[in-house]
């Protein structure tokens, strides 16, 4: 089975910014037992920007200022995730919109991806921030995830965030807010309503969360949205007994297939 494993800033790095290698180990061991039970696993990662936030102590008030603490945060980055995947080998994928739209490059893209898949190697996938305007932006890497998994032809699009799953209204405003256990479809009607906004670190909220669905579902891909604290959480996704996170389905009709 084939999985794309999308982690935001919050899952990685600390409120100020530095990497919390205890979340990382914790993921990767996750995607290890995957890995050795013979599932082909990429991650696609936040926190290059945060962990060159937590590096130097500096804000970014800019577009510029961005691009240079992502240079400095994803050496950061890609090396915290090399330590604890040890003896896993990880790669390191940056990637733009024009090498998703560009029809040579998104065949180089998924020519390089599919050979480090081959090879046994997890490949750690992000944004190329450092020279990434606004014009070759892909904005988020929610949609970056489900961008990737069309490219790759994946079996589950899982997204680990900071809410563990879709709710009726904005759970950290509205305590009565309902999870939402399936979505059959993302609608017009439910990205204009699901618009919570991101947290201190986020690109997007729900509604990329929803945007990455519906390009997900649209290929035939299912989807799950779950918390990345919650203890075991890949594992658990794969149990489709699991009462956790928010399971959107694939166009076919069945989850993950």
């Amino acid at each position: 089975m084939r999985w794309v494993v999308k982690v935001g800033t919050s899952s990685v790095c600390e409120e100020d910014g530095r990497l919390s290698h205890s979340r990382i180990k914790g993921l990767a061991e996750q995607v290890g037992r995957l890995y050795h039970r013979g599932h082909e696993v990429m991650m696609v990662s936040s926190g290059a920007v945060g962990a060159g936030v937590g590096r130097i102590g500096r804000w970014p008030q800019t577009v510029g200022d961005k691009q240079a603490l992502a240079a400095i945060g994803q050496a950061r980055l890609i090396q915290a995730y090399q330590s604890v995947f040890d003896p896993v080998p990880v790669g390191q994928i940056l990637i733009t919109r024009a090498d998703l739209e560009d029809p040579a490059r998104r065949m180089a893209s998924g020519r390089t991806l599919q050979q480090l898949l081959e090879w046994g190697v997890v490949p750690i996938i992000n944004e190329n921030d450092t020279v990434a305007d606004e014009e070759l932006r892909i904005g988020d890497n929610d949609t970056l995830a489900a961008r990737v998994a069309t490219l790759v032809d994946a079996d589950l699009l899982v997204i680990l965030s900071d809410i563990d799953g879709l709710y009726t209204d904005n759970p950290r405003l509205y305590p009565d807010a309902r999870r939402i256990a399936t979505v059959p479809w993302v609608t017009a009607e439910d990205l204009a309503e699901h618009t919570a906004s991101p947290g201190p670190w986020g690109t997007g909220g729900m509604a990329t969360k929803l945007e990455a669905a519906r390009i997900s579902q649209e290929a035939g891909i299912g989807m799950v949205l779950a918390s990345s604290h919650e203890p075991d959480v890949l594992a658990k996704v794969m149990g489709m007994d699991w009462p956790g996170g928010t399971r959107f389905l694939a166009q076919r009709g069945n989850f993950g297939a």
